[in-house]
């Protein structure tokens, strides 16, 4: 093995503590001496370890020890006490708990395909000790056979964050599913590749997917695309439309509202939003809380059943009240009632053919 040098003492102590240590695992300064040799060749007496743990103190990493007191006794029979570190082990800025967090987060996300997941979580993993791997090993994925990995995510959110921070239009085209299972750019009534201008506001995570919530320049209205669907996408020199001119703007707005806005499309459904009230069972109650959060007015409450106002988008609220049925009926808008029964109409009849 060849020997390094000794100016790398320091990092070479670092990197130990970083890979082999954590709260449940602490290393003596003799052990710490044991690993210098046999991982980088480097040779370190105790005394020169224990000075470079204490620079790594000064330099304010969080290095946990204990002190214990050893006596020796020099060539003149002198007898001296040295204090030594032992069940050293360093502290991370992130926990092992939140990195499992975040590692949860790849691992259910609908956008980011088995090989991005496994880089991240690798990228990850590699922010504990070399204990942490066994914990993740714990955690399987359920199936990735539905994930069909677009490339270019990572690539289209930074774009799209860098058009948002610049107020820039960006421009690209859109993906979708055909009968060969395999997605298509998508294409306009005349069969060429329609290529979309959008002025972008912001990005948002749905149910395992990242949306653009965005305005397509034709329009005045706000528009939701899936991140992983947009390819070939490039940002334009040319600034955004202003949100105050779109119709979603109230009282001269300037900027979009995200909360109240995913508030009301649940399903990330674009269009307008209105007042929706409907009667539901109690115990769908979590999934009203899960939707619409905690702007809804309740009323008329039984032991079994309540009445409920909100605010939403109505084609998410059509599919939310189809999802539920047959505990629960829209009581108004009239129109968004009389389309509900229709459709069921339509498909009790298409059930009994």
């Amino acid at each position: 093995m060849q020997m390094q040098s000794k100016k790398l003492l320091l990092l070479d102590i670092l990197h130990i503590l970083q890979k082999h240590t954590d709260p449940d695992h602490t290393l003596t300064q003799k052990e710490i001496q044991d690993l210098l040799y046999s991982e980088y060749g480097m040779e370190a007496g105790t005394k020169a370890i224990k000075n470079n743990l204490s620079c790594l103190l000064e330099f304010g990493y969080d290095l946990y020890y204990d002190e214990i007191e050893r006596k020796s006794v020099t060539k003149d029979g002198e007898e001296i006490t040295n204090t030594i570190m032992t069940n050293i082990y360093l502290e991370r800025d992130i926990t092992d708990s939140e990195l499992l967090l975040l590692i949860d987060s790849i691992l259910f996300s609908n956008s980011i395909s088995p090989r991005q997941g496994d880089q991240l979580i690798e990228k990850l993993s590699s922010l504990s000790s070399r204990y942490f791997k066994a914990h993740v090993s714990h955690i399987s994925r359920i199936s990735d056979s539905a994930k069909v990995a677009n490339p270019q995510l990572f690539y289209n959110i930074e774009i799209l964050d860098e058009a948002i921070e610049t107020r820039k239009q960006v421009t690209f085209r859109y993906l979708e599913y055909h009968t060969d299972k395999k997605l298509h750019r998508r294409r306009d009534e005349t069969g060429e590749i329609r290529e979309y201008r959008i002025n972008p506001y912001h990005l948002a995570a749905k149910d395992g997917y990242y949306y653009l919530i965005c305005n397509n320049d034709k329009y005045d209205i706000l528009s939701n695309y899936r991140v992983d669907r947009i390819t070939d996408i490039m940002l334009t020199d040319d600034p955004r439309k202003p949100f105050r001119e779109l119709k979603e703007a109230q009282s001269g707005s300037r900027s979009l509202d995200l909360k109240e806005y995913m508030e009301k499309h649940i399903y990330m459904f674009s269009g307008e939003s209105e007042r929706v009230k409907f009667r539901i069972k109690k115990f769908l109650l979590n999934s009203v809380f899960d939707l619409f959060g905690t702007n809804i007015i309740f009323e008329d409450e039984t032991d079994d059943s309540v009445t409920a106002t909100v605010n939403v988008n109505t084609a998410a609220m059509e599919q939310f009240v189809k999802r539920s049925l047959p505990h629960i009926s829209v009581i108004s808008p009239k129109e968004l009632r009389d389309k509900i029964a229709v459709d069921l109409q339509e498909s009790l009849v298409s059930f009994q053919d």
